[in-house]
């Protein structure tokens, strides 16, 4: 007999919020999973009037507080298994702590929390309670981003020296929030978007692709927030200097104001025996350069291990369900991958076995924290000139 669709709810989305749609298109991408609730807007009027007129039928909540609180009691197969949270960053903390008050699984969007306080809150939650918690950093999601981090996590390339992430973009080029555009309007508030601008909300991603990929850490850095749009109240473009828990270097960099760049995100990885090149534009395939050899270019999907270079590729990776090669997976396919995995957390802690979620598969609770810190320490040494600090 299969498996009964994971009940999932949203807090967020309506009011035409872009994130909303990939997450729902890979909640539904099994069929494994389901939406069956969600409170979509601040207002519970219009929270209301969205439900009703959703693309599909689903429970309409005034609030996510009533949301939540309608979970009680209900058994297993009746109540949210999962929350998925799709809000401004400063609507993360509430909704995550008081679903996770109620036993509830949370997947959150990023940058996770506000303020460190919040992550550290979070965390502490987390560790307490043993409920699966999840950040939706997509790109983790790629199948090649996965492969990328065995190559890198196995030696393959030897020690990593030096490390190169990106996200760049060029959407904030102008005042685009004075345009009546919801997605730029809340990304430039303080009070909505948090300490950092671009770094809070692309930077981030091009810190967890570095972690993520390497395995290593920040633990000092340098950085310059700068605000090139007049009278934007937040940083448009962020470059953070970084020495690396192994000794070796990176550049964390983002920027909102490069004309023509759209969501150029990806990473470099330069080791004593090669280097590795990725990015998100060009998902399906990673390059490896050898010292004296052609260029290995690896496809998804087209990927065998003992070649002359790849060694022991993990079973799970390879068995990973996937369209044949030449067939292009995309966003919505990352998100699905989180979305898969999560799943698999979620559903043996409704078996009441212990979860062990180490960030292999998705960014974990202490990963979104890892991100708040980083921007918080970037901050910091922003403000103080360029100073370098310590994480």
């Amino acid at each position: 007999m299969s498996q009964r669709p994971l009940n999932v709810g949203l807090v967020g989305g309506g009011g035409g919020a872009f994130i909303a749609l990939p997450h729902q298109r890979a909640i539904f991408f099994d069929g494994t999973r389901r939406v069956v609730a969600a409170a979509l807007h601040p207002d519970p009027v219009v929270a209301m009037e969205e439900a009703e007129n959703w693309p599909y039928p689903l429970r309409g909540y005034r609030s996510y507080d009533e949301m939540i609180a309608d979970q009680k009691g209900k058994p297993v197969g009746e109540r949210l298994d999962y929350a998925v949270i799709v809000t401004p960053n400063n609507v993360h903390f509430d909704p995550a702590m008081k679903c996770l008050e109620a036993g509830i699984p949370v997947f959150c969007e990023k940058p996770m929390t506000l303020t460190l306080d919040e992550s550290d809150r979070l965390v502490e939650k987390v560790k307490e309670t043993g409920i699966p918690f999840g950040v939706a950093h997509t790109y983790l999601g790629h199948w090649t981003t996965r492969l990328s981090r065995h190559i890198v996590r196995s030696g393959l390339l030897g020690e990593v020296r030096w490390v190169d992430s990106y996200y760049i973009q060029g959407w904030l080029s102008e005042r685009t929030e004075d345009m009546g555009v919801m997605q730029a309007e809340w990304r430039v508030d303080p009070a909505q978007a948090g300490l950092s601008g671009c770094g809070g909300d692309i930077g981030t991603h091009a810190l967890m692709q570095l972690r993520y990929v390497t395995g290593l850490e920040v633990k000092e850095l340098q950085a310059s927030l700068t605000t090139f749009v007049e009278k934007r109240q937040l940083d448009d473009h962020f470059v953070a200097s970084c020495t690396l828990s192994n000794g070796g270097k990176a550049l964390v960099r983002a920027s909102q104001i490069a004309i023509g760049h759209k969501n150029d995100l990806g990473i470099e990885v330069n080791g004593t025996k090669g280097t590795l090149i990725w990015r998100q534009e060009e998902s399906e395939q990673l390059t490896i350069l050898l010292p004296d050899q052609p260029d290995r270019v690896y496809w998804r999907g087209a990927v065998a291990a003992n070649d002359g270079f790849l060694q022991d590729l993990p079973d799970d990776l390879m068995a990973e369900p996937t369209i044949p090669s030449g067939h292009p997976e995309a966003f919505h396919d990352a998100y699905a991958r989180l979305h898969r995995c999560f799943e698999d957390d979620v559903r043996t802690y409704l078996d009441g076995k212990p979860v062990v979620c180490d960030g292999s598969k998705y960014a974990n609770v202490e990963d979104g924290r890892a991100g708040i810190y980083f921007i918080t320490k970037a901050v910091e040494s922003s403000n103080d000139k360029g100073a370098w600090v310590t994480l």
